[in-house]
């Protein structure tokens, strides 16, 4: 079956939900997944919703994340109004904590699901992959920025690297897998690639 590109999210409304202490900025649009991201200069909490989705559920989304909000906050009251972004020490020990406090919940779920485990996980400051493996070794690399930002990027990049622990490439038999394992992948593809560590 041939694959239909998909239409551009309208939006359909945007309002500010206050959870527990904090003011989110909720933008309802016709997709299918949340998304959350910080922005800086003031550390703005923006949720992207699908347009049906309720007010609890959002709500609960955000709280699920509020440990990483709070570090992205705190890191972007460091840098400032600073337009341009350097790594430091402390920012790669923050990055590094952060992934590998979630990689094993996020192996215990996947591992099983496909089939496949990772003989070694490497973090590292990467320009242009989001991550790499090697299938004859097992061996995954994960880019250390992903420890910068929303979880549900490092889940894709995870089952991304573990699938082709099965595919080497990118072609139908990985696409196949990837949709049975990450329904959204494509989706999630897009919007991770059109991030930065912000």
């Amino acid at each position: 079956m041939p694959y239909r590109r998909r239409s551009k999210a309208r939006t359909v409304s945007r309002t500010v939900l206050r959870v527990d202490d904090l003011d989110v900025n909720v933008t309802r649009k016709t997709m299918r997944n949340m998304y959350l991201r910080i922005k800086p200069p003031a550390g703005k909490i923006e949720v992207s919703a699908p347009a049906r989705m309720n007010d609890e559920k959002i709500a609960a989304f955000v709280r699920e994340r509020r440990t990483w909000i709070e570090r992205q906050k705190k890191l972007i009251a460091e840098k400032g109004v600073s337009p341009s972004f350097e790594w430091t020490d402390e920012r790669k020990r923050l990055a590094e904590t952060n992934i590998n406090a979630q990689l094993p919940a996020l192996l215990q779920r996947w591992e099983p699901l496909i089939g496949r485990t990772p003989t070694h996980i490497t973090l590292r400051l990467m320009t242009s992959r989001w991550g790499s493996c090697t299938p004859p070794t097992g061996r995954i690399r994960l880019n250390l920025q992903l420890g910068l930002m929303d979880p549900c990027f490092l889940e894709y990049v995870l089952v991304h690297e573990l699938t082709h622990l099965w595919a080497s490439g990118h072609g139908a038999e990985f696409q196949r897998r990837m949709d049975r394992y990450l329904p959204n992948w494509r989706v999630l593809r897009r919007d991770l690639n059109r991030e930065m560590v912000w």
